[in-house]
């Protein structure tokens, strides 16, 4: 406790209060902007550090990503459009809500659900970091193959209408994911000789394309009137809160749980966790058709997730030094920078630091709240703003972002490719959600399926010899398999009825 006090007084200081601040609210600036993403304004916080302490410019890049991934949010009620990934798997079902003129109440959610999912996970992160770092060392290739084949299930429950167009749309995101060097022999595939895409097919660009282009292709190839949103004001957005917060707990709690424990699972990260737990959501759902309609419990149990995923994502990253996501990538280099060593010697080393950095997430999640309904209050001048100058501004900022993100004009090309594929997909009623969980998992699916064949030496039975590997793949396999065992109880029942 001693050492917990220390480290909330470094906190306390005027300069890294400061610091927290204006990350703060540099992170909701850019995650509110399309194309700009999190890991951007992370990236973006690198070169200011380079003249702070270690303390504030860790807890700067904290409050900056935490920040980003809520205000993602934003755009995605108002404009159908994520700011960031992590918003992607309910933007849908966040715009109809607001087309119904509950804009406010769905902004209050994920301002809410966001800091709270954030406050619990950075709860966790400061008091079961080392466990769950030495967890973290037992799962292997085996385990994230299952992982991602339970997480891949999911699009089935994410998917609404035609089972079938939804299983064409994660097949085509995963052929998506295969565009790249192959991962045993190197050998380029579908890259039709462009060594662009040796490196695959960039997730920022393909996200922005498939919502942000798809969005700008409806409205100028659309002839009927878009629904008015100058109508859509933003007044109390924490009234009627409470009721619906407690109506949906225990998705609320389900997507805490969720993020929490996917956070520190390497290669994972907000996105993945909202899309599981917003397939869950829907899964578990008393009413689906009004889930499918609109409905604020996928919102809850998504934005709980995102946030309480990057608070938890950092627990590899200070306890073994292995990022999870590209973030804590970065949150490695600044440290290192600084001439520190991330593992399990750092909390004997530095503890006053490390327990800093624990708190800097409590402090930016509580932040949260007042200055996201600031945020808000400030984003109603977009439903004021005629579309017709409102789109050209979002598409400048589109081509600014995935230019940025590699610094490539490839990456543009395959944003405007993409574009008109979202735009041809949704007019022809093929969702967007499961491909776009197909191109975030396949290649993770490809690799650990490939390492563990080779691991085994052919043998598939070694999928199941390890503990946790093989009680996620029994899971796993009863899920693909529970419609059929459904259809044939059905079938046993009617003929026991007959006769």
């Amino acid at each position: 406790m001693e050492v917990i006090y220390q480290a909330f007084l470094a906190l306390m200081a005027p300069n890294v209060l400061l610091v927290v601040l204006l990350a703060s609210v540099f992170g909701l600036f850019v995650g509110a902007i399309p194309g700009l993403t999190a890991t951007m304004a992370v990236a973006l916080l690198v070169p200011v550090t380079f003249f702070m302490e270690p303390l504030p410019a860790i807890a700067a890049i904290v409050s900056a990503s935490a920040m980003a991934i809520f205000a993602g949010d934003i755009p995605s009620v108002l404009l159908r459009i994520p700011g960031t990934p992590a918003s992607a798997a309910y933007t849908d079902a966040a715009y109809r809500l607001t087309l119904r003129g509950k804009a406010e109440l769905v902004l209050g959610v994920c301002v809410v659900t966001s800091a709270v999912g954030g406050l619990v996970g950075a709860l966790f992160l400061m008091f079961f970091a080392p466990a769950v770092a030495r967890f973290a060392l037992n799962i292997s290739s085996y385990e994230y193959f299952w992982f991602v084949c339970l997480g891949l299930t999911s699009a089935a429950f994410i998917s609404p209408g035609s089972p079938v167009k939804g299983a064409i749309s994660l097949l085509l995101g995963l052929l998506i994911a295969m565009i790249g060097v192959f991962p045993v022999t190197g050998q380029p595939r579908f890259t039709f000789g462009s060594t662009a895409l040796y490196g695959g097919v960039g997730l920022v660009a393909t996200l922005i394309g498939m919502f942000a282009i798809a969005e700008i292709l409806r409205y100028a190839m659309s002839r009927e009137p878009l629904p008015s949103m100058a109508k859509l004001k933003i007044g109390n957005i924490f009234k009627g809160l409470m009721p619906e917060l407690w109506r949906y707990r225990s998705g609320f709690a389900n997507g805490i749980i969720v993020g929490t424990g996917t956070g520190p699972l390497p290669g994972a990260g907000a996105d993945i966790a909202a899309w599981i737990s917003y397939a869950l959501a829907r899964r578990f759902s008393r009413n689906r058709k009004e889930f499918d309609d609109g409905s604020l419990e996928g919102i809850v149990a998504a934005g709980a997730a995102n946030n309480a995923s990057v608070s938890s994502s950092y627990v590899p990253a200070t306890v073994l030094g292995i990022p999870g996501d590209s973030m804590t990538a970065i949150v490695i280099g600044v440290l290192f920078m600084k001439g520190l060593t991330p593992g399990p010697t750092i909390f004997q080393t530095q503890p006053t630091l490390i327990y800093g950095i624990f708190l800097s997430f409590i402090l930016a999640n509580l932040l949260m709240i007042p200055l996201g309904y600031l945020a808000i209050k400030l984003s109603r001048y977009i439903l004021d703003a005629p579309r017709s100058y409102l789109m050209p501004i979002i598409m400048i900022f589109c081509v600014v972002g995935a230019f940025a993100m590699d610094n490539t004009l490839t990456a543009v090309v395959t944003m405007l490719v993409f574009g008109v594929v979202g735009w041809f997909m949704e007019e022809n009623g093929f969702p967007i959600a499961p491909a776009l969980l197909g191109i975030v998992l396949g290649r993770l699916l490809e690799e650990t399926f490939l390492t563990s064949m080779i691991k085994a030496q052919g043998d598939f039975l070694q999928f199941f010899a390890r503990p946790i590997a093989g009680t996620v793949g029994v899971i796993t396999i009863l899920i693909w398999i529970s419609p059929l065992l459904v259809m044939l109880w059905k079938r046993m029942a009617s003929k026991r009825a007959l006769a």
